[in-house]
């Protein structure tokens, strides 16, 4: 059984439907709960939840940035040329403009972050198994 389980049923916000819209962009199942969608607010903020080992493809947000706060699980992010951090429920992950990486669930463990995004992501190649792999352990 994976770790953190009560992920798939949202820890603060519900977990929403499965991610069709952006399915080309994970590497295995996630879900997506919009929470914020006014287009007279100029970020938008959604609930993203990572079945274990689901992670999005390499993308770079343009004319914006990306805030991740971690509300549940275990996961990874990556920025290209660093190394994987893991993170874990508190954790904070602010992404700038321009900078190429991914993020998402550790293989053995559900992951659950509240995306806080501006600008217009740019979607790059999937990260690969091998890749993954790599990173993570």
């Amino acid at each position: 059984m994976a770790k953190y389980e009560e992920v798939k049923n949202g820890v603060i916000f519900p977990a929403g439907e499965k991610n069709e819209a952006f399915a080309s962009y994970f590497v295995g199942q996630s879900y997506l709960q919009t929470l914020v969608a006014d287009p007279k607010v100029n970020v938008g903020v959604g609930n993203v939840t990572f079945e274990p080992g689901c992670r999005n493809n390499w993308h770079i947000h343009r004319d914006g940035f990306q805030i991740l706060l971690v509300t549940g699980g275990e996961g990874w992010y990556q920025e290209e040329g660093k190394s994987a951090q893991f993170l874990t429920a508190g954790d904070v992950m602010v992404t700038h403009d321009g900078v190429k990486h991914w993020h998402g669930a550790a293989k053995d463990s559900w992951f659950e972050h509240i995306a806080i995004t501006a600008g217009t992501p740019e979607w790059l190649e999937p990260v690969t198994d091998e890749v993954y792999e790599s990173a993570t352990n």
